[in-house]
């Protein structure tokens, strides 16, 4: 077993980067300048991030260990406090420097594409299914539905309000809270009808 990892070179790793989206954008970002801001050996970034995208994403947006999102008693509490979480990991400087230049890299390629599935989307995805279940303990749901689906539901309108729309988003994890929970109560009791209208 290796030495355990110093917290405060994964936190200097993850402050230059976050320096550095603001400072100069993505585009011009190299692990060599990280390293160089952190004051460590790049072999130190690359122990921990298999790729400058995953390194960006985990200071920019959110790690790979990723909480559940707040049990607030109800779904349409942990809805509301999920969007929440999102909007505020999407509206932080270093976020708004990269998401749109990352998503451009891991677009054009399968293999970033998949690695960024196992690093991150897993992680999302297990967080909201932890959300669906406890809704299904609570009673407030049959059946819990498609986690894919749920994900999309929650993190495609906050990107495209944010960086499509470019609108204020004080108001939106109320609304979407609202909307989101409403299509998950409708899909599970659908699929408990047997998919009848």
């Amino acid at each position: 077993m290796g030495r355990p990892r110093d917290g405060r070179v994964d936190e200097a790793i993850l402050a230059a980067a976050r320096g550095l989206l603001v400072d100069g954008g993505y585009a011009g970002l190299t692990m060599d300048a990280v390293a160089a801001r952190a004051g460590i050996g790049k072999a130190a970034i690359y122990r921990r991030y298999a790729t400058k995208q995953e390194m960006v994403f985990a200071a920019a947006v959110h790690g790979a260990d990723l909480a559940p999102p707040p049990d607030t008693g109800s779904l349409l509490g942990d809805l509301t406090a999920l969007v929440q979480e999102v909007v505020d990991h999407l509206t932080r400087p270093a976020a708004a420097a990269a998401v749109l230049g990352l998503l451009a890299d891991i677009g054009a390629s399968e293999g970033l594409a998949a690695r960024f599935h196992e690093v991150f989307v897993t992680r999302e995805q297990a967080g909201i299914a932890t959300l669906l279940d406890r809704a299904v303990v609570r009673g407030e749901l049959t059946v819990a539905p498609d986690v894919g689906m749920v994900h999309a539901l929650v993190a495609g309108p906050v990107f495209a309000t944010l960086y499509l729309q470019r609108r204020d988003s004080r108001d939106l994890a109320g609304w979407l809270g609202r909307v989101v929970a409403g299509a998950v109560v409708g899909t599970a009791g659908k699929a408990e009808r047997g998919g009848k209208s």
